[in-house]
């Protein structure tokens, strides 16, 4: 029984942690956008339709200009 006084105000203080922690994360907007969080996990960044820009002014189908439209 005695070793309830270390207990009881350990996991106090585990749990304002745990609580001050969850209220930070709120606070810095880490669940503004769980749809997008999502669609970047699942979507694949390799699949770049021709033409379209990728760096350096290339296109994606190996050419130095964009496509005409069509």
């Amino acid at each position: 029984m005695e070793v309830l006084i270390y207990l009881v105000p350990m996991a106090l203080a585990l749990g304002l942690l745990g609580l001050g922690g969850f209220l930070w994360s709120l606070k810095t907007g880490q669940y503004d956008d769980l749809d997008g969080a999502a669609w970047r996990a699942i979507l694949d960044e390799d699949d770049v339709p021709p033409g379209a820009k990728v760096t350096g002014g290339e296109t994606a189908d190996g050419g130095d200009t964009p496509a005409a439209p069509p």
